[in-house]
C-alpha cells in the first residue's frame, strides 16, 4: 500500500513538474486557440465535400457530432451560428477556399502534435511533409468518418422502425435519435484520442500505455466541463464584461480548459512509463 501510494506521488509530482517546467500553461493556450481557428475551416471543408457527394443532411450532424458534448451554454450560441454558414450552398470543392480550408484545419492536427511530442518528452524527427500530408489525412479521416455517421444518422430512425415492427422485444432499448447523437459523439472523442495519442507524436508506444492517460482526460473532461458550466450559470459576468463577444470568449476559456486537460493526460502516460521504465532498472 505504502508502494503504491509513493509511486503515486512520483507519477503526480512528475505530471506537474514537467508540465509547468515545460510551458503547459502556454501550450495549452496555443492549442485552444489554434483548435477554435482550425474548426470552422474543417467543418466548412467537410461540408462542402459531402454537399459535394450528395451527403445533403451532413451539416446538421457534423455541428451535433462537435457540439453536443460542450456545456449547453457554450455550444448552442456558436452551433447556432456555424449552422447558418454551413448551410450556405456552396459548390466551389476544388477552388482554392475550400483547399485553403482544408490547410488550415490541418493546423489544429499540427498544434495537437507539438502538445503532444512536449508531453511525451519526445522531438520531432519526422520531416515536415509527412507530418503535414498525416495532418491532412486525419482531416479527411475525420470528413470520412463523419460522413458515414451523418448516413447513419438518417438511416436510423427508418431502421429502427423496421426493428421495432418485426422484433417487439427491442422496443424498450431503442432509445431516441438524440441519445445515439451522444452515443456516437461520444464514440467519436475516445476513438479520435486513441489515434492522436498513437500516432501524432513522434515515436512508438503501445496501446496499453496511452489508457491511463485517455481514461484521465475523458473524465476531466467531464467533471471540467460540467464545473465551467455551474459557473456560467451562476457566477459568471462573462456577458456583462463581453456583451457580444460573450460567446467566443466563454468558447476559448473553456476550450483552454480542455487543452489543458488533453496535454496533462499525455504527460500522465509519459510520466507512468517513466517510472516503470526506472522501477524496471532497479535490481530486485
Amino acid at each position: 500500500m505504502l508502494r503504491n501510494i509513493v509511486a503515486l506521488k512520483r507519477v503526480i509530482y512528475d505530471v506537474v513538474g514537467h508540465f509547468t517546467n515545460d510551458d503547459g500553461w502556454a501550450m495549452a493556450s496555443h492549442l485552444a486557440i489554434t483548435s477554435l481557428m482550425a474548426l470552422f475551416p474543417f467543418l466548412i471543408f467537410a461540408t462542402t465535400l459531402a454537399s459535394f457527394l450528395g451527403a445533403q443532411a451532413f451539416a446538421s450532424t457534423a455541428v451535433h457530432i462537435v457540439f453536443d458534448t460542450w456545456p449547453p451554454q457554450i455550444a448552442q450560441p456558436i452551433a447556432r451560428e456555424v449552422l447558418n454558414v454551413l448551410t450556405v450552398q456552396r459548390t466551389d470543392l476544388l477552388t482554392y477556399g475550400v483547399v485553403l480550408a482544408a490547410f488550415f484545419a490541418s493546423n489544429g492536427i499540427e498544434a495537437v502534435r507539438t502538445s503532444l511530442n512536449r508531453a511525451y518528452r519526445v522531438t520531432e524527427t519526422r520531416g515536415i511533409v509527412y507530418r503535414r500530408v498525416q495532418s491532412l489525412v486525419f482531416v479527411l479521416i475525420a470528413t470520412a468518418s463523419f460522413l458515414v455517421i451523418s448516413v447513419l444518422l438518417v438511416l436510423a430512425p427508418l431502421l429502427a422502425r423496421l426493428a421495432e415492427a418485426r422484433i417487439e422485444w427491442i422496443q424498450p432499448y431503442m432509445g431516441t435519435i438524440t441519445l445515439w447523437r451522444y452515443v456516437i459523439a461520444t464514440a467519436v472523442i475516445v476513438l479520435g484520442l486513441f489515434a492522436v495519442h498513437y500516432w501524432l507524436p513522434a515515436g512508438k508506444r503501445r496501446l496499453v500505455s496511452i489508457v491511463p492517460g485517455i481514461l484521465f482526460t475523458l473524465i476531466a473532461w467531464l467533471v471540467g466541463s460540467t464545473a465551467f458550466a455551474t459557473y456560467i450559470d451562476h457566477f459568471s459576468s462573462y456577458v456583462t464584461t463581453y456583451a457580444g463577444l460573450a460567446s467566443i470568449m466563454i468558447a476559448v476559456v473553456f476550450l483552454y480548459i480542455m487543452s489543458a486537460i488533453f496535454i496533462l493526460g499525455g504527460e500522465l502516460n509519459a510520466a507512468i512509463t517513466r517510472y516503470l521504465e526506472a522501477r524496471a532498472r532497479v535490481p530486485g
